[in-house]
């Protein structure tokens, strides 16, 4: 349903002086969530994932692809297509981590009380339910870090609510640390992991120390250099890595370790890296 002109007019001009702040905007939609795929970009035919987290290749001009789709460029935001979906938006959203910042989204009184003894001040935008506390500075985004309690940065974007109150301070230790979970039962290199040899085979094919060091020296390159799509690289290199040693004994938990120090380093969490490598090991029947 189109909006009334004040109503999307409003929107539109909130983009537009956001993005000329170096905000990064996107218009939502009923619900108050993105704009879905266009039917050019269904399905990842255009580059881009289906699920929306990546644009990836896409030049679509429309809103599409959630967070990514965020832009600065008023061109972009007045074009057709873009002036299309501000008819329909009820909402104008930011994508944090463009901007260079970090939104704890506190959803409920009980979360701001515990954010008011727990995090240090910074400024604070009223919500329907809560307040959104912005810090400078960028890390992963992660949901229900505690009861109520989200972080919205990276891949993820904020309904802009509004200037708020107070002075952006630094994005301090303890937000950082509310992304990091407790070690799951799945320990970061599970004993587990020591597999015995297939039946008729005396000795392990890759005891070569230099095959087994290249190996995982290499697959920690190739999560270190990843440019985009953290979670998939991870994912796949921890598959490759047990698909070749998994089921041999040739992996120590100083490699595991090595190869999850290289994930964090990425931005990834422990919870995350234990995921990746409990996934990678059932589809391999390991």
């Amino acid at each position: 349903m189109t909006q009334p002109t004040d109503v999307w007019g409003e929107h539109l001009r909130t983009a537009l002086f956001l993005a000329v702040s170096g905000v990064p905007v996107l218009p939502l939609r009923k619900g108050k969530v993105p704009f879905g795929n266009c039917d050019a970009c269904a399905g990842g035919a255009c580059g881009g994932r289906p699920n929306m987290k990546s644009a990836g290749a896409c030049t679509c001009p429309a809103p599409c692809h959630a967070w990514a789709a965020a832009t600065t460029d008023p061109a972009v935001i007045t074009s057709p297509a873009w002036m299309a979906a501000w008819r329909r938006a009820v909402a104008v959203a930011y994508h944090p981590s463009g901007a260079g910042l970090t939104v704890v989204d506190l959803d409920d009184a009980a979360a701001v009380a515990w954010a008011r003894t727990a995090l240090p001040p910074t400024r604070t935008v009223e919500t329907t339910r809560g307040e959104h506390w912005v810090y400078q500075g960028v890390m992963s985004s992660h949901n229900a870090v505690r009861p109520g309690v989200d972080i919205k940065s990276t891949m993820a974007y904020a309904r802009y609510l509004g200037p708020g109150t107070g002075a952006v301070t630094p994005l301090p230790d303890a937000v950082r640390a509310l992304a990091v979970k407790e070690p799951s039962p799945i320990r970061p290199a599970p004993h587990g992991l020591t597999v015995p040899a297939a039946a008729g085979k005396a000795e392990c094919p890759h005891r070569t120390p230099t095959f087994l060091e290249r190996g995982i020296a290499m697959a920690e390159q190739r999560i270190t250099e990843a440019r985009s799509a953290v979670h998939a690289t991870v994912y796949r290199t921890f598959l490759a890595v047990l698909s070749t040693h998994g089921r041999c004994g040739c992996l120590t938990d100083a490699h595991v370790a090595g190869l999850f120090a290289a994930a964090q380093a990425k931005g990834e969490t422990l919870r995350h890296c234990t995921d990746a490598w409990s996934n990678a090991r059932t589809r391999l029947g390991l």
